[in-house]
């Protein structure tokens, strides 16, 4: 599957800091999109982590984004989300390393990397600037 719910979320959560005036904790971001705080969390770990977002600490914490909503790429954002490149199909980006061992033989696998590669390219031109206005 191409993006799943931690990817949703990611995007409903990055929206919202936006449109904030501080920094916006998981508790507050949780009530307003409906999310469990605990899946949040993480999702915003991971965002953390891959530097889309700065967290800081205290009573008046929460999360900022550490970049202008129009340099964030929805590539990025979903990737870190996700924990990995998200991905139309199961197969690899080289045949050589395809999951089910049949690459060399694969009649599908240029249509699929093909696909992969314009996916990849249409999230990587789309910012979250793009998917607001």
């Amino acid at each position: 599957m191409l993006l799943t719910k931690k990817s949703e979320y990611a995007l409903l959560s990055l929206i919202s800091i936006m449109k904030s005036e501080g920094p916006k904790n998981v508790d507050a971001l949780s009530k307003e999109l409906d999310i469990s705080k605990s899946f949040l969390a993480k999702i915003m770990q991971n965002l953390a982590k891959n530097e889309i977002v700065k967290s800081y600490k205290g009573v008046n914490g929460g999360f900022t984004l550490n970049k202008l909503y129009n340099e964030l790429t929805i590539l990025e954002i979903t990737t870190a989300a996700e924990e990995k490149t998200p991905s139309v199909f199961e197969c690899s980006p080289a045949m050589s390393d395809c999951p089910s061992d049949v690459g060399s033989t694969c009649t599908v696998w240029p249509l699929m990397n093909n696909l992969q590669n314009k996916v990849d390219g249409f999230l990587e031109n789309l910012t979250l600037k793009d998917i607001t206005e």
